[in-house]
């Protein structure tokens, strides 16, 4: 039988329990294939407020401090994996589009073969309003994707 091997596995995390069970799967693949295993969250400037000329408009307190919030959340996960076994583990914050930079520009940089998430963080208004990342992810990644349960 024929068994995929897996080398460069990404988990996007978004704070939900959803993408969290689905860094259990992560893990566990990082685990029988022996795999890095990157922990990427990205920050969505448009969550902030935007004045009418486009430009953010909080002050960069307000971004930095969501930064060094989102860092202490990936470093307790990055924690919490090593403790079952995967060593090779790095943690990663990205400003940007999630859709775009979960699908193409993390895994480019990073030659990652599989990317691990979750079936949608969002409620279901904000997924008829923004559409569901998931899905945009696996129309339009170049490597597997697994949506985990």
């Amino acid at each position: 039988m024929l068994r995929q091997e897996y080398k460069t596995i990404l988990v996007p995390v978004d704070g939900s329990a959803i993408a969290e069970k689905a860094l259990v799967t992560g893990t566990e693949i990082a685990k029988r294939n022996n795999a890095h295993l990157d922990i990427l969250n990205v920050i969505d400037l448009k969550q902030f407020s935007v004045s009418f000329g486009g430009m953010i408009d909080a002050n960069g307190d307000v971004v930095y401090q969501s930064f060094e919030d989102v860092e202490k959340y990936l470093e307790g996960l990055k924690k919490h994996v090593e403790e079952q076994g995967v060593t090779d583990v790095a943690i990663h914050v990205r400003f940007g589009s999630p859709r775009n930079v979960i699908a193409r520009d993390f895994p480019n940089d990073h030659e990652t073969d599989l990317i691990v998430m979750g079936p949608t963080g969002l409620n279901p208004v904000e997924r008829v309003l923004v559409g569901a990342v998931s899905d945009y992810v696996i129309r339009t990644a170049a490597c597997d994707v697994m949506i985990a349960r």
